[in-house]
């Protein structure tokens, strides 16, 4: 056999040369060796839990499931929480001692099994009515709401005209839908028994009553107005005045001492929407280029329910569905709003700083033939929302 020289130079200077002789054998064994403690080294850092960074995409996969379930898991809890309160009485009619609520309002409110059978998020099988809980709030609410849904399926519907007011009163809203045809409009009231006025908002005939077409000049800067809500408008006489100015307006409007007042405004041309002050406005953010609101507005809004006492908390409530629903750049008209107390002006005046608004008008003026201390003050104000972030 022979030998292997390794001859390996020292330095530049040509020092000596340092010569070693090794045997095959010998160098067959270092290589193995080295070749095994790489191995182990690599298998101690593969097995090692620091070796093993989890990818960005799979943490955020990993996080976003964990997310998903823990929603999923909550929304599941909502609905079993909803179910055990009773608060939709499906199961509590007819156990003696309360208002036995007609089939028809039974069917509506029982869960109506998903079409797809079991959710895999959520674990729910069947999805509860929607129905306003203030409906079963109280036994006279609950009475009114079984007459409403007392009728024969398929048939005409009873003549039951004021009941949805009476329910919408008592902040039962949104109503339960009924399987009954409806009959033709009720006996149309003479014109001067529903409050038209075709003078207001045209002529002036108070300090604090603001005119519409210089109010439509305001705008001027900030974009045409095209569509405009008018919150508790009556006879929708805000809505004609606007409709003269190719102003689209939507009026909400409620029955007032049985008068058909929806009827009414419908057949003026006008568009008329069955719902109260206290309800959620069923719009998207940001449509409206004007909201009108006025006394009536702003006390029923300002309430848990129609003829209840106003709150601050009810109060903020509404304020900011109004904002919600106004665009970036529109008006804000409070028309005329009879404070009452110098409390509650405060109350709304502080309201309104809150929202950052630009005062384009802004007047408070005594009711007249009132000279006491604590005398009615009206408030009207035109106000300009702003653009946030």
């Amino acid at each position: 056999m022979g030998s292997v020289s390794l001859n390996v130079a020292s330095s530049r200077r040509g020092g000596r040369r340092l010569a070693c002789l090794c045997s095959p054998a010998l160098l067959n064994l270092l290589v193995l060796l080295s070749l095994l403690s790489t191995n182990l080294l690599a298998l101690l850092a593969f097995l090692s839990p620091r070796a093993h960074p989890v990818p960005a995409a799979t943490a955020n996969l990993s996080t976003s499931s964990s997310s998903a379930a823990a929603i999923s898991a909550q929304v599941a809890a909502i609905a079993r929480e909803i179910d055990a309160t009773r608060l939709v009485p499906h199961r509590a009619a007819g156990d003696g001692g309360g208002t036995t609520l007609p089939p028809e309002l039974l069917l509506f409110l029982s869960p109506h099994a998903l079409p797809l059978g079991r959710d895999a998020r959520t674990g729910l099988t069947h999805m509860p009515a929607s129905v306003a809980h203030a409906c079963f709030r109280s036994p006279s609410t609950l009475a009114l709401l079984a007459a409403f849904a007392t009728y024969a399926p398929y048939a005409a519907c009873p003549r039951n005209a004021t009941l949805p007011h009476r329910l919408i009163s008592k902040a039962c809203e949104p109503l339960p839908r009924r399987r009954c045809l409806s009959r033709g409009p009720r006996t149309a009231l003479p014109s001067s028994n529903m409050g038209v006025d075709s003078r207001r908002w045209v002529k002036p005939r108070h300090d604090h009553e603001f005119l519409i077409d210089d109010v439509l000049r305001l705008a001027a800067g900030a974009g045409k107005i095209r569509i405009g809500f008018d919150v508790a408008g009556g006879a929708a006489n805000f809505a004609a005045r606007m409709r003269e100015r190719r102003v689209t307006v939507f009026t909400t409007v409620l029955d007032n001492a049985g008068k058909p007042m929806n009827e009414f405004v419908a057949a003026r041309g006008l568009f008329p929407l069955l719902l109260s002050p206290a309800h959620r406005f069923p719009f998207y953010d940001g449509v409206f280029d004007l909201v009108h609101v006025g006394t009536t507005a702003l006390a029923e809004g300002g309430s848990p329910a129609l003829g209840q006492a106003g709150t601050e908390e009810a109060l903020e409530f509404f304020m900011f569905d109004v904002d919600r629903v106004l665009r970036a750049g529109g008006l804000l008209w409070i028309d005329s709003y009879m404070c009452h107390s110098d409390e509650r002006r405060q109350v709304l005046v502080s309201l309104i700083s809150r929202f950052g608004y630009k005062k384009l008008k802004w007047v408070m003026g005594e009711k007249a033939g009132t000279g006491s201390a604590k005398a009615a003050m009206y408030f009207s104000a035109v106000l300009q929302k702003p653009a946030r972030g």
